[in-house]
C-alpha cells in the first residue's frame, strides 16, 4: 500500500502458504500428492471432543501428528500415539491457533527445494534433514534452532535425477499454485515404503541464516549468498514495477 518494492511474497501467497489447510486446498487444485489429513476449529473441538476423535481416528489411525494451521517451526507440533496422546496433542495446538490440523504419520525422508524467481522461478537442488539421535521421531523446535548437532541438512539429497528433477517441478508447481514471487521453500515427504513423493508444505519466508536450508540449497546449485540476496533484490524491484503497470483509477 505504501508503493514501496519488497523481497518476497506478496499478501495472497503469504496468507495462502501459512494458512495450511488452505495451502493444501490450492495443492489439491493443481493435483499435487499430499498425505491424508483431517482438520476442524477449536470451537468444534470443544464442543464435539468424541467426534472429532472418532474422525481422526477413522481415517488417519495412530501414530499421527498434530499442528496448529497457521504456525510454523515445530511450534505447537506433537506426535500422538494413542487417544490419550491425542486429546493432549490436540489441546496443545489449540493453545497457538483456532484451526488444528491432524496428518498421518509415514515412514518417510524429509526432502526441501528452495524456489527463486517470480513468473519465471527457478529451483535449487534439493536438500535432506538426516537425524542422527534414534530416539528423535521429528525436528522440533529445540532440533532445529538449538544445536544439538543431532541432526545434519545435505545438500544435495542422495536422489536419482529423475527424482530430483520432480522435486524442483513440483517446487515450482506448489510456488505457482501460491501465487509466490520472489522466494519459498517447499518441503516434500519420500515415502520408504513405496518410494512416493508427497507435497508437504510451502514456506514463503524461509530462514536466511547460516543454519537453513534455503541459503543452503542455493549455494550447492552453484549461487552463493551475496548473489542470492542480489537476486531477491532484482526480484522485488521487477515485480514492483509489474504491479505498477496496473490502473489504480477509473
Amino acid at each position: 500500500m505504501a508503493n514501496v518494492p519488497y523481497v518476497g511474497c506478496g499478501v495472497l501467497a503469504s496468507a495462502c502458504g501459512m494458512d495450511k489447510v488452505f495451502m493444501k486446498s490450492l495443492f489439491r487444485d493443481s493435483d499435487l500428492p499430499m498425505c491424508k489429513y483431517v482438520w476442524f476449529l477449536r470451537t468444534e473441538w470443544e464442543r464435539n471432543t468424541d467426534t472429532v476423535v472418532s474422525q481422526i481416528e477413522a481415517k488417519l489411525g495412530y501414530p499421527c501428528f498434530v499442528k496448529p494451521a497457521n504456525l510454523g517451526s515445530s511450534v505447537g507440533v506433537s506426535k500422538a500415539t494413542d487417544k490419550i496422546s491425542l486429546v493432549k496433542a490436540i489441546e496443545l495446538s489449540a493453545e497457538f491457533d483456532r484451526k488444528i490440523i491432524v496428518e498421518e504419520n509415514l515412514d518417510m525422508r524429509e526432502i526441501e527445494c528452495a524456489v527463486i524467481g517470480n513468473e519465471e522461478a527457478q529451483a535449487s537442488l534439493p536438500g535432506e534433514y538426516i537425524i542422527r539421535a534414534d530416539d528423535k521421531k521429528f525436528l522440533d523446535y529445540t532440533e532445529k534452532y538449538a544445536g544439538t548437532g543431532n541432526n545434519e541438512f545435505i545438500v544435495p539429497a542422495l536422489l536419482s535425477e529423475d527424482l530430483t528433477a520432480k522435486i524442483q517441478q513440483m517446487a515450482i508447481a506448489a510456488y505457482r499454485a501460491v501465487d509466490g514471487s520472489g522466494l519459498a521453500r517447499v518441503d516434500f515427504f519420500l515415502r520408504n515404503d513405496t518410494g512416493v513423493l508427497l507435497i508437504n508444505e510451502i514456506n514463503t519466508l524461509p530462514g536466511l541464516t547460516d543454519a537453513s536450508g534455503f541459503p543452503k540449497m542455493w549455494a550447492g546449485s552453484g549461487l552463493e549468498f551475496p548473489q542470492v540476496i542480489d537476486e531477491l533484490i532484482r526480484l522485488a524491484i521487477e515485480r514492483h514495477a509489474d504491479k505498477s503497470r496496473n490502473k489504480t483509477s477509473f
